[in-house]
């Protein structure tokens, strides 16, 4: 029996040595797999929520502060800024108390909007005077509008003491209108009473109050449906006598955009100017609403030219 040749080693002459192979790379397991597909959606998932969230920031910023200031608006929370108010300056109410009859004449009903409207309610009287009651607020601009017609008219029935200078907010419709106040002052007359009352100051601060009496009387009158709805409780309010009533102003505030009280004033014995035809056309047609609940006293005052023009006004 032959013995088996040995084996070469490797390197021996004669043979070829053996070929080394590189062994595969393994292939991963299900588990690795399944880890490796989660991990690669959860960065899918991370990318798209930074993504929403950049886009929901400003948009979220932009809601936020248009909240802020609607409820800035609502409340009146630092929403107006401080008003000059001080005793009205002599010059300015020389001018706006003393309108020469000849040129209210003149402008006749001028350039009014809303006339006094006619309302069926108890006479309003005060020491068996007929009453004219206003309320209103300084920061108010279209009550600001309305105070110099109100104040010419009334003057052609007695005599104001103690009116104020102010002008409405600075950050509401028709910014910083020049106007006068009623807070403080008092009015004596033979044949009307008046009574003003300016619930709040140039930043909304409380300031006169109603008498229970005049509050019923706002609270009624300035409702349906003697106004419509939109305008409930809306200012300037001015009840004539029980028989008129003013809500909101009569011609249009812009007029008085930019003036000074000194100008405004000054404005109201050229007939020809804007503010002339607004404020002295209102104030006759106020005249003339009064009038109707003096039985037309002071005659001299009632039957003028300029008052029969705004008498034809009322509806």
């Amino acid at each position: 029996m032959t013995s088996p040749k040995p084996a070469s080693r490797p390197g021996t002459k004669g043979r070829s040595a053996p070929q080394r192979t590189t062994p595969a790379p393994a292939r991963p397991s299900k588990a690795a797999s399944a880890r490796a597909r989660l991990a690669a959606e959860q960065a899918r998932q991370a990318r798209r929520r930074r993504r929403l969230i950049m886009a929901i920031v400003p948009i979220a910023v932009v809601l936020v502060a248009v909240g802020a200031l609607v409820v800035v608006k609502l409340t009146g929370v630092g929403s107006r800024a401080p008003v000059a108010t001080g005793p009205a300056e002599s010059g300015v109410i020389s001018q706006v108390t003393g309108v020469p009859a000849g040129v209210l004449d003149q402008v006749g009903t001028g350039t009014i909007r809303t006339p006094p409207a006619p309302i069926s309610a108890p006479a309003l009287t005060a020491d068996g005077k007929p009453r004219v009651l206003y309320v209103g607020a300084e920061y108010c601009p279209y009550c600001a509008a309305e105070r110099w017609a109100m104040v010419v008219a009334l003057s052609r029935f007695g005599t104001f003491s103690g009116l104020g200078q102010t002008a409405s907010s600075a950050d509401d419709v028709f910014p910083s209108t020049p106007t006068l106040s009623f807070h403080g002052s008092s009015y004596t007359s033979s044949t009307v009473s008046f009574t003003g009352v300016e619930t709040e100051d140039g930043k909304g601060a409380p300031l006169d109050t109603l008498s229970a009496a005049d509050q019923q009387t706002f609270s009624t009158y300035a409702s349906p449906p003697y106004v419509p709805a939109s305008s409930k409780g809306a200012i300037p309010f001015v009840n004539i006598g029980g028989r008129y009533l003013i809500s909101g102003a009569s011609y249009d505030a812009q007029v008085l955009q930019g003036k000074t009280h000194a100008q405004v004033a000054a404005a109201l014995s050229d007939p020809s100017s804007d503010i002339a035809k607004a404020v002295d056309g209102s104030a006759n047609v106020i005249t003339a609403a009064i009038c109707a609940t003096t039985k037309n006293a002071p005659t001299a005052v009632c039957t003028s030219a300029g008052v029969q023009a705004g008498a034809k006004a009322l509806s």
